[in-house]
């Protein structure tokens, strides 16, 4: 298949550069405002820190390192942020859920779930990333906002995408075990916030997967029950259920109609 230009500037292929893009530049945002503090924080309580960063006779050498090591750490950070802030892992769950419910444990495998997730995710996160990239990292790279301005104009739509997912129990909860609790009418931290949504999500992820465990459990209860009937107790009822597993889902059209009922949620939230 050739790589033709149209392909290239698709929309879906768009998205998904813009995407990543989005997430690496905040992890160097955060990497940029952690240097940043590090060098005008008062150090005068770390004679050792003070003597690292302040040494004649490896000016420049020093912070060089330290920039260097924390932006190394966070970027290593990024597919954790991707799993946090965006719906990833509710879609893999969910596809997780399928498959194991059909019980074909490797068809699709896991690679192929988690493209599928990954597409999908960038189709139901795209004006998100096109409005963090266009707010926050271009005005950044453009040197017209500091790296605090472009942190808080970057997470802006993370943050209300998340707030319109998340549970509010679950935020209280976590905030109540911490002795952090959000004042009212306030906005919770960013890491609060991500932390929660992110178990919301999971539980949501649960809760679809139970629906879709039922139709595939009637049909192992009634193969069960036909089997014993009729005697054949030596018989697993796994093997012979399953060609009619394969074919209600295929006859169902069940991992598009799946895909959809994911899309629709999140277009609906």
């Amino acid at each position: 298949m050739k790589m033709t230009p149209d392909l290239i500037r698709s929309p879906a292929a768009t998205a998904l550069l813009r995407g990543f893009a989005v997430l690496v530049a905040l992890t160097l945002t955060v990497s940029a405002i952690l240097v940043a503090a590090a060098q005008e924080a008062p150090v005068e309580g770390a004679p050792a820190l003070r003597g690292l960063l302040e040494s004649e006779e490896s000016t420049g050498l020093s912070a060089t390192v330290i920039q260097l090591f924390l932006m190394v750490t966070v970027l290593s950070l990024a597919p954790g942020l991707a799993m946090m802030i965006t719906c990833l892992p509710f879609m893999v769950i969910v596809f997780s859920f399928l498959r194991q419910a059909v019980g074909v444990q490797q068809a699709p495998p896991n690679m192929m779930i988690m493209a599928l997730a990954i597409f999908l995710t960038f189709f139901v996160m795209e004006p998100v990333f096109m409005d963090a990239w266009q707010n926050g990292i271009t005005p950044y790279i453009e040197n017209r906002i500091d790296e605090a301005e472009a942190w808080a104009a970057a997470t802006g739509p993370f943050r209300r995408f998340m707030e319109a997912r998340v549970e509010p129990e679950t935020l209280y909860t976590l905030a109540d075990a911490l002795n952090r609790p959000v004042p009212d009418g306030g906005e919770p931290s960013f890491s609060l916030l991500a932390t929660s949504f992110m178990l919301s999500e999971i539980k949501f992820a649960f809760q679809v997967g139970f629906l879709i465990f039922l139709p595939f459990l009637v049909i192992d209860l009634v193969v069960s029950a036909v089997l014993m009937a009729v005697g054949m107790m030596m018989v697993p009822p796994t093997v012979v259920s399953l060609p009619f597993k394969v074919g209600f889902i295929v006859l169902a059209d069940g991992w598009l109609k799946v895909s959809e009922a994911l899309l629709r949620g999140y277009a609906g939230g």
